[in-house]
């Protein structure tokens, strides 16, 4: 069962990959000559600066990747901008074992592409590069600077203070009688609460600004019911003794699921972390002949429930007529409730008695949704020892399964 499953997963896989709807929006970029080209750029909805973009030309369909160096300027129409400018950036790490001792800000002069959360009398910018950030901002037509936060290392006993010269920086340069002194002094360094903070000053000074910083997809949590078809296979084996090699037959079972997705708020959602607590249930039985025991005969019998907890992460493929295709992958614990296989001669008498405890695994799916309601996956958990406590007995529990889903909310 499992190399055909896999083998799907990845057929799958490579199909999504393959035919997944490609977004291209209206936009423009400007080169280094101050030339303006109109164009539809694929919109990846960027956590991190990126290093190029893809766009096509009107009336062509041809596919052309455009190097950011040689970009002076790109946007996608009412949804964002980046402009590439010559600024003095500090790039202190704030990571305690690279921190620097030095208060204040190393500045060296580079060329970066910053993207415009907001443009107007007083203008706000931002540059991520992995686990650097860094704002910038600039008054009406001056320099853009870059607003000053950094940790450093003070005293011997190496701890950290912080130096939050941005905030005097914009009590300075974004004074408004409709912001009290106390909004700056309590000012984080973020992208939420600088944006709240240029927005009330550019409202206040009664200037028009835009405003490219877009506003979160509310429905960024999903709870889903999922029942499903359990197809499962299990086997044991011993090198030491011989009653103990039984293959079970496939056996159908049925579960149930309530899964938990949170959608990550960038690359247009397209990434989701899902916990999904599930309660399965096996029980099978195998008789075999064997020369090991009086009678020529064993028979095995297993009474396997547990609650399985599987944490992933999901992408998805947007199609039309609002419709999407997704893969995950999961680690997934297992926590057994009071499961056990028994061993019994031809007489019926016990043998042994082992209890099962499930070692962690991974678990592989590929689905649909429709509407953002109704999904199915196909799913397969890859094989686990089921009886981990045990040195002189191996097991191989894995399972295929058919997971229908309803989204309540």
């Amino acid at each position: 069962m499992k190399k055909p499953i896999l083998l799907l997963v990845l057929t799958l896989f490579l199909s999504i990959n393959c035919y997944s709807q490609v977004v291209f929006e209206n936009g423009y970029f400007i080169d280094p000559t101050n030339k303006k080209t109109d164009c539809l750029i694929e919109n990846l909805d960027w956590k991190n600066t990126p290093l190029n973009f893809r766009y096509k030309l009107s009336g062509s369909e041809d596919i052309i990747t455009a190097d950011l160096k040689a970009i002076k300027e790109f946007a996608i129409t009412g949804e964002s901008k980046y402009i590439r400018v010559p600024v003095k950036v500090d790039r202190s790490s704030k990571f305690i074992e690279e921190m620097s001792t030095e208060k204040n800000p190393i500045f060296k002069e580079e060329t970066l592409l910053l993207k415009v959360l907001i443009e107007g009398k007083a203008s706000l910018y931002i540059y991520d590069e992995g686990s650097l950030t860094r704002f910038f901002y600039k008054i009406n037509d001056g320099e853009i600077k870059q607003l000053v936060y950094k940790s450093y290392l003070v005293n011997e006993n190496s701890s950290v203070a912080k130096n939050n010269y941005f905030r005097e920086q914009l009590f300075i340069d974004l004074k408004c009688d409709n912001i009290l002194q106390r909004e700056y002094e309590n000012l984080n360094y973020d992208r939420r609460s600088l944006l709240k903070l240029f927005v009330k000053y550019n409202k206040c000074s009664d200037t028009n600004f835009t405003e490219f910083e877009k506003k979160e997809k509310k429905d960024l949590f999903n709870l889903t019911v999922r029942p499903r078809l359990n197809s499962s296979l299990l086997s044991m084996s011993s090198s030491n003794v011989d009653f103990y090699n039984v293959k079970f037959d496939s056996k159908s079972n049925i579960g149930v699921g309530l899964e938990a997705e949170f959608i990550f708020p960038f690359n247009r959602n397209k990434w989701a972390l899902i916990v999904e607590p599930t309660y399965q249930y096996y029980k099978n039985e195998k008789t075999k002949e064997t020369t090991s025991l009086l009678g020529g005969q064993v028979t095995a019998k297993v009474d396997y429930k547990s609650i399985e907890l599987p944490i992933g992460l999901r992408h998805y493929f947007f199609l039309k007529n609002d419709s999407k295709i997704f893969i995950n992958a999961s680690y997934l614990a297992d926590f057994a409730l009071n499961s056990k296989i028994e061993l019994f001669r031809k007489d019926g008498s016990s043998i042994n008695t082992l209890d099962i405890k499930s070692r962690s695994t991974l678990a592989l799916g590929v689905g649909g949704k429709l509407h953002d309601k109704y999904s199915i996956e196909l799913r397969y958990i890859i094989d686990r020892s089921i009886v981990k406590d045990y040195i002189f007995v191996n097991s191989s529990f894995s399972t295929a399964s058919l997971i229908l889903g309803y989204s309540f909310f």
